[in-house]
This record gives C-alpha cells, sequence and structure tokens, in this order.
C-alpha cells in the first residue's frame, strides 16, 4: 500500500512491553530510495532522547498501520540501553553495520543482492535464542565506534520537506511529502506543492525524476518543465493512489510504469 511519510510523524511505537513512543522522522537511502530507520522521540519514558529502529524490527506494519501504530520485535530494556543519537544526526553505513553488531541482527540488508539483502522486503528473523541485553563496556565501545563516523548516505525526510524544486526550466515550488510503498519501504513519489505559482495544486512526481538533490543549498531538481508538471494530473492528498491514477500519472509523462520496472530490475546494493 502506498502512504504517506508526513502521516506517519506522531504514530505510537509499540516495543513487546509498552510504549517506546512516536515517530518523530524517517531516514531514508539517497542512493537507493529506501526508508532504512524510524527516529523515535522517546517522550516523557526518557526525556529528551531519541532512537532508531530498523524496519527488520517491524512486525507486520500493514496490520499495524491500519491501528495507526508501528509495533516491533524490541523489548524497552534493549531500547532504553542503546545509544540515543541527536535529532538530526547522520547516520552512515558504517552506523548501520554497528546498529546491526549492536542488536545481533544476523542478515543485514547489504548482505544480499536485493535491497533488503536477500529479500525484496524487510523480513524479521527471530533469534535462536535470546538475545541478553549489551553490557556497559559494549555500550560504551559502541558509542565510541559511532563518534567515529562521520560520512553518512542517508537523509531525514523531515528535514527534506520544504525543500525548494526546480524544474528545467524554472523554480516552482516545494517537497510537500513523500509516499512510500509500506511493504518494501521504498520511496515511490515526490509530492510537491506548487502554490507558489498554482495555489491549493500538489504534484506527484516518480521519485526516479529527481535529477539531483542538493543537500547543503535545500533545493531538488527534477526532470522535467514546469509547464508539464503544471499541466499533469491533479494529487488529492485526502483520496488513496489507485492503479488507475497511477496509470493516468505515467502515461501522460509518457513513462513506463514503475510497477513494471520493479519487477523486472533487479536492485543491487
Amino acid at each position: 500500500m502506498l502512504r504517506s511519510i508526513h502521516d506517519t510523524f506522531g504514530y505510537p511505537v509499540e516495543a513487546l512491553d509498552g510504549t517506546l513512543g512516536k515517530v518523530k522522522d524517517t531516514l531514508f537511502d539517497d542512493r537507493h530510495w529506501r526508508m532504512r530507520y524510524l527516529v523515535v522521540d522517546t517522550g516523557r519514558w526518557l526525556p529528551g532522547q531519541k532512537v532508531l529502529v530498523s524496519p527488520h524490527h517491524a512486525k507486520q506494519p500493514e496490520t499495524g498501520w491500519q491501528r495507526k501504530h508501528f509495533p516491533v520485535e524490541l523489548t524497552k530494556e534493549q531500547i532504553e540501553n542503546a545509544p540515543k543519537i541527536e535529532e538530526h544526526e547522520p547516520v552512515s553505513r558504517q552506523y548501520e553495520r554497528e546498529y546491526a553488531r549492536y542488536y545481533k541482527q544476523s542478515q543485514p540488508y547489504w548482505s544480499g543482492p536485493y535491497t533488503w539483502g536477500f529479500t525484496q522486503e524487510p523480513i524479521f528473523f527471530p533469534p535462536h535464542e535470546e538475545v541478553q541485553s549489551p553490557s556497559r563496556v559494549e555500550r560504551e565501545q559502541h558509542s565510541e565506534r559511532l563518534d567515529q563516523i562521520a560520512e553518512s548516505h542517508l537523509q531525514s525526510a523531515k528535514e527534506v520537506i520544504g525543500y525548494h524544486v526546480d524544474a528545467r526550466d524554472d523554480s516552482f515550488g516545494h517537497v510537500e511529502d513523500f509516499i512510500f510503498d509500506d511493504e518494501k519501504w521504498k520511496l515511490q513519489y515526490l509530492v510537491i506543492d506548487t502554490k507558489n505559482w498554482l495555489p491549493g495544486r500538489k504534484s506527484l512526481i516518480d521519485i526516479g525524476w529527481i535529477e539531483s538533490i542538493d543537500w547543503k543549498e535545500n533545493y531538488a531538481t527534477v526532470g522535467l518543465s514546469r509547464k508539464q508538471i503544471e499541466n499533469a494530473p491533479k494529487y488529492d492528498p485526502s483520496a488513496p493512489i489507485n492503479r488507475d491514477y497511477e496509470k493516468n500519472l505515467y502515461d501522460y509523462y509518457g513513462r513506463p510504469y514503475h510497477w513494471k520496472e520493479d519487477a523486472s530490475v533487479l536492485t543491487p546494493m
């Protein structure tokens, strides 16, 4: 199912033994356009602290999201003992590897040919034996390794929302939201708010039509003209995105349907 990232902000995150907090943000991979982590604000439970939760720990998200919450296969103790992150701290592949090591995740997503390792969707693999919470020394070592990490390929969705959007011939709006596939945790569409020149109108473009994003100057460049986007099928955020709308969108732009490309192209890591 296709969902709005922005709409998930504020969803409660439920551990095996209680509520962890609420979704504050999501981090996505700007190379493969996959959501990699939920940023969870732990609220009154751990005041002022935020933690990361991987889709690998999500338990049937399509079921949970119908009730507007995320159930995860983690305990509150595991989360409480994990080193915390700053809200806008970048997370790199080294951090992800450290995350997998810390939680004893046996099959990290980069270990196979697909975008989730050996599968197209994130799958929870229960441990063969009870996993003990890391010791104080392990937590200290984990924190030290995180301090050594500088580069990152993960970006904050909340930060990118609001970026200016440049067409090939004009600057015409800003990033309003992302639409993602909740089975593959894949970003599928960029929502553009064109209120600067078309009040009340929002447009969708395939995430693959983004030519570049300038993280320093805060704008995204798309490989389309302003007129193309202006005359595209109108997007209504209050209505679900169905296959008929998607077909009209791709037919209008003269582009191949994304579901055919997804079925025929293997995305290596």
